[in-house]
């Protein structure tokens, strides 16, 4: 067969390469991201302390995306983020939302199952948005630096507050006063303030979440620490925020943290320093029982784990023994899609496996189960729990079949969601308003930033 012609001495020198470049492919259209959107994830974080201010512009941005995506006729969606990345955050909402609908056909309270699953519909448009900020190097620059710093803020907040013994720390002072001066009442009942036995922070002693909010959001504290400090200022940002976590009392807090250490600081550290790392962690827990009435009392609750009774296995756990009990009986009554989200408190009384007897929680049903996995079973039923499964696994094998490249920029926010969601632990509840949206926005961070073409970081 004759063989092909070679370019004559008179043809271009790029005719061989345009030659062959016209048989490839395309290059794909770059991601660019939306410039605004870091905003509006910093935004909502950082109003965390006012659930219903962070809940209007969690809403109000996703109305903004709906009207983007609309006025561009979706041309615009392609730039935004790329096709994998929009799949993978569509379908991670799809495994948090249809579980609750389908919860609903024969919910405890059918119109309240139904009302939730249409309100959470707007997490889907705002979820865009949230992977949409971190699809370039500009947006991921911004949003996990700024989370790293809205986190540092905090922590030194807490820290102020820790050092002073007061029940209010010095930002939280400052909002309760604003809100004083504009409608004449402060962020907290006396009642609430009356039970606080734990550190408030920012988010103040009426909303005492500030231990999980702090030990899920930490990777981005430790990784752009350890990107602009080194190995000393993954230290020091381990420490203070170690203090924090103790100090604000949630033992599940505990040990999402120490899962933080595990999965960010042994590429640091190394197993063996790591392993010294631990001891000194375990150290400074003894120094801060003889220092801490409160944490010497969680510690004192926890050692009666080892009781051979349920009472003592109940106290130890803060009355979770009787709310997994119920969970049990509930899932074994509605095996398929469950109570319906955000049922389990209508059907507590029904399921209570101690009517009658005074709650170690206060007052009233069990608003959760307290766990991922017997929350999931409970509301949502066998349908919900595979539905977060196959989520799991799509999440799993998008970052099994990504480059060392995509790992590495998404590496924060895939430590934030892992330990948020690890199932060995206790948990807020998750189809709640505040925690299943800061799960979703983590949810979303990661897609968007492990699946964002590499042809935006040029």
């Amino acid at each position: 067969m004759p063989k092909p012609a070679a370019p004559s001495p008179g043809a271009p020198a790029s005719f061989a390469a345009d030659a062959a470049g016209a048989m490839r492919a395309p290059p794909p259209q770059e991601i660019v991201g939306w410039r605004w959107a870091p905003a509006w994830v910093l935004a909502y974080v950082a109003l965390l302390f006012a659930p219903g201010f962070a809940e209007t512009v969690l809403s109000l941005g996703a109305l903004t995306m709906l009207v983007k995506l609309t006025l561009g006729r979706m041309r615009t969606g392609p730039r935004l983020l790329s096709d994998a990345a929009w799949a993978l955050t569509s379908a991670l909402f799809a495994a948090y939302w249809l579980p609750e609908l389908v919860s609903a056909i024969d919910a405890v309270d059918p119109a309240r199952a139904l009302r939730e699953a249409a309100v959470d519909l707007r997490y889907l448009p705002f979820l865009w948005l949230v992977a949409a900020a971190v699809a370039s190097r500009r947006g991921r620059n911004i949003t996990f630096g700024g989370l790293a710093a809205i986190l540092a803020l905090w922590i030194a907040d807490a820290l102020l507050q820790g050092l002073s013994g007061g029940i209010e720390s010095p930002l939280f002072r400052a909002i309760d006063a604003a809100k004083q001066a504009i409608s004449g009442h402060g962020m907290c009942t006396a009642s609430e303030l009356a039970v606080v036995d734990r550190l408030g922070g920012v988010l103040g002693p009426c909303n005492l979440k500030l231990g999980q909010v702090i030990a899920s959001f930490s990777p981005f504290l430790l990784y752009a620490a350890g990107r602009r400090f080194g190995l000393a200022g993954w230290l020091t940002a381990t420490a203070l925020t170690g203090i924090v976590v103790v100090l604000a009392g949630s033992r599940a807090s505990w040990i999402t943290f120490a899962l933080v250490l595990l999965l960010s600081g042994w590429r640091l550290l190394g197993w063996k320093k790591l392993l010294a790392l631990f001891a000194c962690g375990l150290l400074a827990l003894v120094v801060l029982d003889r220092s801490s009435s409160q944490v010497h009392e969680r510690l004192v609750r926890t050692a009666h784990i080892v009781s051979a009774d349920v009472a003592g296995l109940d106290d130890a756990l803060s009355g979770r023994a009787r709310i997994w009990r119920a969970a049990g009986c509930m899932i074994a009554a509605h095996p398929l899609n469950g109570v319906g989200a955000r049922g389990f408190r209508e059907a507590f009384p029904g399921c209570d496996p101690m009517p009658g007897v005074t709650t170690s929680w206060g007052d009233g049903p069990a608003l959760h189960a307290h766990q991922l996995l017997l929350e999931v079973l409970s509301e949502t039923g066998a349908f919900g729990l595979l539905l977060w499964l196959a989520g799991a696994a799509l999440a799993w094998r998008a970052w099994a079949f990504a480059d060392a490249q995509a790992r590495e920029r998404a590496r924060p926010a895939m430590v934030a969601l892992a330990v948020t969601v690890f199932p060995l632990n206790t948990h807020l509840a998750f189809y709640s308003t505040f925690w299943g949206g800061l799960t979703l926005l983590l949810a979303a961070l990661y897609a968007g930033s492990l699946l964002a073409q590499p042809r935006s970081e040029g």
